[in-house]
Parts: C-alpha cells; sequence; structure tokens
C-alpha cells in the first residue's frame, strides 16, 4: 500500500471521528456514500474456539443513509432524551490495514476502535471497543465511506444505549 494513500484514507478515517466527538452529525452524513450500509452483528458466545461467534442471523442494527439521516436529525430535536445533556464521547481509532478491492478507487480498510463517553456528572465512563471493516471508495467529491461492519469485542454491551455512531 502506497504511503500517500494510507495517508490519505487515514485522515478521512480521523476527520470522521473528530465530527463524531463534536456531534457535527450532518457533516458526518457528508462522508457517507449514498448507498451505505451500516451494520453491527451480535457477537455470542460459543463452545467451539473455531467457529466465529458473530452471529449471521441478528444484529443491534442494520442501516442505510436514509436510516442514519433520521437518526441523525432526531439528535437536533428535543425529542433525543439520551443526548441531553449531551454526553462527552471519544472516538480512538487504530491498526489501520488497506488493501485494494476489485473496484478501482475502492478500499477494503480494517482499523479497531474504543469509544469512551461520559455522561452528565455520572462518574463511570461506558466504553465499546472492538473492529470495524470498512468499504471506502473514492467518488467525484473525496473519500466516502460506503460500507461499516462493526465488530465489537464484547458480547454484552455495558452502555445504556446505543444512541452513538461508531
Amino acid at each position: 500500500m502506497a504511503a500517500d494513500l494510507h495517508y490519505e484514507i487515514s485522515q478521512f478515517l480521523y476527520k470522521e471521528v473528530y465530527l463524531l466527538d463534536h456531534r457535527q452529525y450532518r457533516e458526518w452524513l457528508d462522508l457517507l456514500a449514498d448507498d451505505v450500509e451500516y451494520i453491527m452483528p451480535l457477537r455470542v458466545t460459543v463452545e467451539n474456539k473455531h467457529e466465529t461467534n458473530l452471529s449471521k442471523e441478528m444484529t443491534y442494527f442494520t442501516d442505510y443513509k436514509k436510516d442514519l439521516t433520521m437518526k441523525v436529525e432526531r439528535l437536533y430535536t428535543k425529542s433525543a432524551w439520551v443526548e441531553n445533556p449531551a454526553p462527552r464521547q471519544r472516538h480512538f481509532i487504530s491498526n489501520i490495514v488497506i488493501e485494494p478491492t476489485e473496484v478501482e478507487g475502492e478500499y477494503n480498510v480494517k482499523s479497531y476502535f474504543l469509544f469512551k463517553r461520559s455522561r452528565a456528572s455520572e462518574p463511570n465512563t461506558e466504553e465499546l471497543f472492538g473492529e470495524r471493516e470498512d468499504i471506502i471508495r473514492r467518488e467525484e467529491d473525496g473519500w466516502k465511506l460506503a460500507k461499516r461492519t462493526i465488530h465489537p469485542d464484547q458480547a454484552v454491551l455495558t452502555v445504556m444505549n446505543l444512541s452513538m455512531f461508531l
């Protein structure tokens, strides 16, 4: 992988989490392709260590651009009680690995994530961590996220809700 391409895609991912951490959700939507798929399958505990422990039948969510847009717009209303007061959040992205797909200008991008969130004056923080598998493509107006599959490492999520974007 060429260093300049790795740098460009890494900067795209860093810009994405900056927008999320600063609650610039409408600007974040602009980074998504019109045909984006945004999926988080359930992780289950299995006895056999050689089988996958990600469910193929169940997800926490399977969203598309329209779904994500509705979720974002809801955050700008008074009915998003879970976001009032707004939680403080940070996304940490690391271990970025990029490989080309068979489609020119499109790349498989794997990365690790750590999401931390604190609410009001609560002393405890919430966290999610795991791996993301993305398809990122170059379009006329720049890089776009075309697909994200989020694999949480926890089989039991310890967050109050899934009102965040990962």
